[in-house]
């Protein structure tokens, strides 16, 4: 607004806090802000959509983004989980408000809404085919919803603990969960059956993903033949997210270990940029980017903010990264 003021702080870690604001002395001939900032800060390019702000003591800049579309009428509470069909046609979310919906990607208009778990459902995907989706609740139980009429299809139940998120293998015969039990478990889609527990951590798992493995990597061999009711689990790795600051991989189909990483605090989220390269997000603000081959000593690791990394997507060459502040 014109005249009107924002808020602005810069922290490094181990150094006061900086503050300052910025304030808007209306439009330019283009229609664009003229924005100034206070002392301290720099306003580098505005754009209509855009505010570039520097902090030349710091030696850092950030561009705030104007949202693109807002959608503020799908849910009353916090937003816990969220996924786009893939073909970007509908969304799916779960809120601290208890409920699941179904809603339009263009226009935040609900569609459906999914109803079956007892207490707060903590995550939501769509399966490849953008028909179907999967939830996990702290009911412990798994279950698979019609995007088109919201029956609920299946229900899986064995985890002991509230379920913490889930991954889909290939088209989605086999899906996979985690859970506060420790345990991350293989389930069979077309019999409604645990095909059987990948791994047991004794921790909670916060976050998993599954992956092609790199072709030099050895998975380990399943102790015993795979039941002919696993469809493409074969080369395939399992990540983990573990509360008892590690970070461990798993070959899928062998349950075997194949790696175990230390991080700095309990790991939140994980996920794969490639066969060969990982990201995974700790509640103290590191991002480790790590090559599975060998995990001894991470590529990088990513510290903007103290801030717990709650969840990470690969996007074009890099990825995306969102931080509980």
């Amino acid at each position: 607004r014109d005249e009107g003021e924002a808020w602005l702080s810069c922290r490094s870690p181990g150094k006061p806090t900086l503050y300052g604001s910025l304030t808007r002395r209306g439009l330019s001939t283009e229609g664009v802000p003229d924005i100034a900032a206070s002392e301290g800060f720099v306003v580098g390019e505005v754009t209509k959509k855009s505010i570039l702000i520097s902090c030349p003591h710091e030696n850092v800049s950030t561009k705030f983004l104007a949202p693109y579309t807002t959608f503020s009428r799908i849910h009353q509470k916090s937003i816990t989980c969220l996924d786009i069909s893939s073909g970007g046609g509908l969304g799916v979310s779960t809120s601290t408000d208890g409920t699941m919906k179904i809603w339009q990607a263009a226009n935040g208009e609900i569609r459906r809404l999914l109803e079956g778990h007892v207490y707060d459902v903590n995550c939501c995907r769509f399966f490849p085919s953008g028909l179907v989706v999967l939830s996990g609740g702290m009911d412990a139980q798994l279950k698979i919803w019609s995007a088109e009429d919201a029956s609920c299809v299946v229900t899986f139940k064995g985890h002991k603990g509230g379920i913490l998120d889930t991954a889909i293998v290939d088209r989605g015969r086999n899906v996979l969960s985690c859970s506060r039990d420790g345990t991350a478990r293989l389930w069979d889609c077309g019999k409604s059956t645990c095909l059987g527990v990948i791994a047991d951590c004794g921790s909670p798992v916060n976050g998993i993903a599954v992956g092609t493995a790199d072709n030099l990597l050895n998975l380990g061999t399943p102790e015993e033949a795979p039941s002919e009711r696993e469809i493409g689990t074969e080369g395939k790795i399992l990540l983990l997210a573990r509360e008892d600051k590690k970070l461990q991989g798993v070959g899928l189909q062998s349950r075997q270990p194949v790696f175990l990483f230390d991080g700095s605090d309990a790991f939140n989220c994980c996920t794969f940029l490639s066969s060969t390269y990982i990201l995974a997000g700790t509640q103290d603000g590191n991002i480790y980017q790590l090559d599975v081959r060998n995990t001894n000593a991470p590529i990088q690791v990513v510290h903007r903010s103290g801030a717990p990394v709650l969840s990470l997507l690969p996007y074009r060459d890099g990825f995306i990264a969102s931080q509980g502040n």
